[in-house]
């Protein structure tokens, strides 16, 4: 899978990540993939309801050691 954009919001605590996440997002075009790297713990929830409330698709999403990735492509 392609990544266009990276993301790194460990250390950030809710609602940070999916801010963070927001504002890069709407920085890009749509069909642009982002992938997000977060050890929050409430990304598990808030992620997926972000990108479902703001119409973009969650490709995959991965543990990696104590963190979260996220792959989401931009919406319209």
């Amino acid at each position: 899978m392609d990544i266009d954009e990276e993301l790194d919001a460990t250390g950030l605590l809710c609602p940070l990540p999916v801010l963070r996440a927001r504002k890069r997002l709407l920085a890009l075009s749509p069909g642009t993939v982002l992938r997000l790297t977060t050890d929050d713990p409430a990304a598990v929830i808030d992620v997926p309801h972000f990108c479902r409330e703001a119409g973009h698709v969650l490709l995959a999403t991965e543990d990696v050691d104590a963190a979260h990735r996220f792959v989401i492509r931009r919406g319209p």
